[in-house]
């Protein structure tokens, strides 16, 4: 390998900020340069939203490193406000501007770099350039919004439910600020799956959010009150609006350069997140990557992935073995008390990539019962059909979802099976998890499941069964019947159901269910047994309750 005497990145903040401190550390004689086209070089993209809610209340802990400190630890030599403005690929060398000064000159490098991000999308809308439509990618950004809410704004319209859709629309909240939530999909943070959604739309109702779902921005009327229209032609006033309906990658650059680009004008890597010239390296936002458990080419701008592929670059160039696994998509998000996340691929993805896959639905406490404070935690696992590896997993709860989310983005890494899971020895005492860990159940009600113990029947598949005839059971106490019941169910309590049994007729078909289903599976385990032909509503009442929420 050719001796690197210079690297030249082009972007800073997650992923070219650590390939270069990881270039530093090494190669002390390199001359490395960062070329930043905005004022701050290193930031936490991901705590914007929390500075304006006012969870981090100093500005400057956003600023992970400044060029000076940067320079001062790390002898990197970095340029913001310099955009990189053409590649010459054959001569070695990128064209600057120094913003400040509007002056171009000439910058040589033995190896490049390229982490230019992604932009914030503004569709081509009537109206959408005015000045108090806003999106949050950067600190000048964030600074902008909050100029806007200082100067007396009180309405915002946060269009975009995803990550950080809902973010802001927590951070706006929590400054007593009237929100409305418009989002086109039929439901909001589409890496779940819908009805995984549910617990959020009820949190966001109960903190008085206006929801206006499957309804998308098809105008803004400026003048004389800021006016957000909508496909459906509901129009809502508001001071604000903040766009948060996804990104695209920043690839004008690489594009010019004639680099070969891939999905969604992403630019193409291999596995050493080379591109199509072996001396130009792409990392972080704006690049295509392979994904981890079907091994398609995706786009999955995440901070934890950019950071991974900013150290390999760095490996490569200076002589390391490194290679970039892939990218499963793992996303966390807090909303209000709630928590929801998802690793792998979700339902609507292995449905539309025609991959066979099962699923069960499990609702446990994130830690012993009996140990005060315990909360529910709602996870989905999918799973291939022929071989039980882990596919994907969604969670959502008030407490202990990221650990179990982190688990099980280990095993998808890992290319676990159900088995592995229902194996796994986690930490276990009363405050902090249960002798059967969720991750566990997770597993054996899967196990169940393949063996033929369990048999299933969906949420969404109910109402055409009950239509068919089929005699729909509530195993739950009379108690408990207050929490809501499955409409046409009959109420026959698990203890009693041994006696109460004889009077169920056996020429017609069973559905039975309980809150989160483990009755229901004691009790379709007995009634199976006895000849019945009966079938166990995945996840219970909650689940089927938390679909309804999604269609309401």
């Amino acid at each position: 390998m050719a001796m690197i005497k210079k690297l030249v990145i082009v972007g800073g903040v997650a992923g070219g900020a650590s390939a270069a401190a990881r270039a530093r550390r090494l190669s002390e004689a390199a001359e490395i340069v960062i070329l930043e086209r905005g004022p701050y070089v290193s930031f936490a993209n991901c705590g914007l939203p929390y500075h304006i809610g006012g969870e981090i209340e100093k500005r400057d802990a956003l600023l992970l490193h400044t060029p000076d400190s940067l320079r001062a630890r790390f002898n990197i030599d970095v340029r913001t406000q310099h955009e990189a403005t053409a590649i010459d690929r054959a001569a070695k060398t990128v064209t600057v501007r120094n913003l400040q000064t509007g002056q171009e000159y000439i910058e040589q490098y033995d190896a490049l770099i390229l982490s230019p991000g992604a932009a914030p999308i503004r569709p081509p809308l009537p109206g959408i350039d005015d000045p108090r439509v806003l999106t949050l990618r950067n600190i000048p950004d964030m600074d902008r919004i909050l100029a806007a809410l200082d100067s007396g704004a009180r309405r915002v319209s946060v269009v975009g439910a995803g990550f950080i859709g809902l973010e802001m629309v927590e951070a706006l909240r929590h400054r007593g600020l009237e929100v409305t939530l418009i989002e086109r999909d039929p439901q909001i943070l589409t890496p779940l799956d819908a009805e995984m959604t549910g617990p959020l739309l009820e949190t966001l109702h109960k903190q008085q959010v206006k929801l206006h779902i499957g309804d998308g921005l098809a105008a803004i009327v400026p003048q004389p009150q800021l006016q957000v229209v909508l496909a459906s032609g509901v129009k809502v006033d508001t001071d604000l609006v903040v766009l948060s309906i996804g990104v695209r990658p920043e690839n004008k650059l690489a594009q010019d350069a004639g680099l070969t680009l891939g999905v969604g004008g992403s630019i193409a890597v291999n596995a050493q997140q080379q591109t199509s010239d072996p001396a130009i390296y792409a990392v972080g936002d704006a690049v295509q990557v392979q994904h981890v458990v079907n091994d398609r080419p995706v786009v999955l701008p995440l901070a934890g992935p950019a950071n991974r592929q900013g150290r390999i670059a760095a490996d490569v160039i200076f002589g390391q073995q490194a290679s970039y696994r892939g990218s499963q998509g793992t996303a966390i998000c807090k909303l209000f008390e709630m928590t929801a996340g998802a690793t792998g691929l979700n339902e609507k993805a292995l449905k539309a990539a025609g991959m066979p896959y099962r699923k069960i639905y499990i609702h446990s406490n994130d830690h012993a019962g009996y140990y005060p404070g315990a909360k529910q935690i709602s996870l989905k696992l999918l799973f291939a059909e022929d071989t039980g590896r882990v596919l994907g997993a969604q969670a959502v709860g008030e407490s202990g979802v990221d650990k179990r989310l982190d688990v099980l983005a280990t095993a998808i890494q890992a290319r676990m099976t159900i088995d592995d899971l229902a194996e796994m020895e986690l930490s276990y005492a009363p405050p902090y998890g249960s002798a059967k860990d969720p991750v566990n159940l997770a597993g054996m009600a899967a196990q169940n499941l393949v063996a033929g113990l369990s048999a299933f029947i969906e949420s969404e598949e109910l109402e055409a069964a009950v239509s068919a005839g089929a005699i729909l059971i509530d195993l739950r106490q009379p108690g408990e019947l207050k929490q809501g019941q499955i409409p046409g169910a009959r109420n026959l309590p698990l203890p009693q159901l041994r006696t109460l049994a004889a009077e169920l007729p056996k020429d017609v078909p069973l559905v039975v269910y309980c809150q989160v289903g483990l009755r229901g599976y004691i009790g379709q385990r007995y009634l199976q047994q006895q000849g019945w032909s009966v079938r166990n509503l995945n996840g219970g009442f909650r689940t089927w309750k938390m679909l309804q929420s999604t269609e309401r």
